[in-house]
């Protein structure tokens, strides 16, 4: 007989876990532990071991994760590590209050926006939002001295403020970014022009002053639209007659073409013909 059959290693299984709402997902290892979507987890961090949400259900790694070292979840939290996690929460707001009453003593010109203390209680960082440099270097040393830890503060942008704080849009629900969306990336006035919004400040500013971060996610779907219609500026024939493209409708599907007798004609793809390359200006021999 041969030698002994090696048994084969288990498949890797990664796990979507969060740390907070609105936060980014981070992949963990979750090995043979049975976990689901809202399951809460002890995970191992860079401050130590954190208490962490299941988001995103259990699944076969990829073959190109196959070869990445994630972190082992540690094991599905118990009574005790949510009741020291809860424990964190009450000490970061007792942080919160010590220092809004340190800022209005000092008459600093900072919004605290949020406080996190590290997971292994040796520092808590302060988030807050400013319309420029401020020297807090005083505010510093009198929390660390009132909280007997290291201290760590944090500017963040308008952007990053809405999300953590949370508010309702003018489309009358919450926030994209402070329920859903995670990753908005880079908003243009490019993206409002693809839409054929106007560009009035006004109204494509979000509750945190800048450009609302819809115009980023619906911004693809405006250009695969507007790719299936011919160009402003282009020449068309249609059924009501020949013309010049003056208005794309991209959610109708339809242009508004303007004839040669100066009347305009909304038209559908089905309603053009063909479409004609415009004619090359003529320069003239003299």
């Amino acid at each position: 007989m041969g030698p002994p059959a090696h048994p084969q290693p288990a498949a890797k299984r990664l796990v979507g876990v969060q740390f907070r709402p609105t936060g980014n997902i981070h992949q963990f290892d979750v090995g043979s532990l049975t976990v689901g979507r809202g399951d809460r987890v002890v995970v191992p961090t860079e401050q130590g071991q954190r208490l962490g949400t299941v988001i995103v259900d259990p699944r076969a790694a990829r073959p190109d994760e196959l070869g990445t070292a994630y972190p082992r979840v540690v094991k599905k939290a118990d009574a005790g590590d949510v009741e020291r996690d809860d424990r964190s929460r009450a000490r970061e707001g007792e942080a919160r209050r010590l220092c809004v009453q340190h800022i209005h003593a000092r008459q600093l010109p900072i919004k605290l926006v949020a406080v996190e203390q590290a997971p292994d209680g040796g520092k808590v960082v302060f988030y807050f939002g400013a319309e420029g440099r401020v020297d807090f270097r005083e505010l510093v040393r009198e929390l660390a001295h009132g909280l007997h830890t290291r201290v760590e503060m944090k500017q963040i942008g308008a952007r990053d403020e809405a999300q953590r704080l949370g508010a309702v849009g003018p489309c009358g629900r919450e926030l994209c970014c402070s329920s859903w969306l995670r990753n908005p990336g880079g908003v243009s006035l490019k993206m409002a022009r693809a839409q054929g919004l106007s560009p009035h400040p006004s109204r494509l500013a979000g509750m945190c002053g800048r450009l609302k971060c819809c115009l980023r996610y619906e911004y693809d779907t405006y250009l695969e639209l507007g790719r299936a219609l011919p160009a402003i500026g282009s020449a068309v024939v249609s059924v009501q007659g020949e013309g010049i493209v003056t208005r794309q409708n991209l959610l109708r599907q339809t242009v508004v073409i303007r004839c040669a007798d100066g009347t305009h004609a909304e038209a559908s793809l089905a309603d053009l013909v063909e479409k004609k390359a415009l004619p090359t200006p003529s320069t003239g021999a003299s």
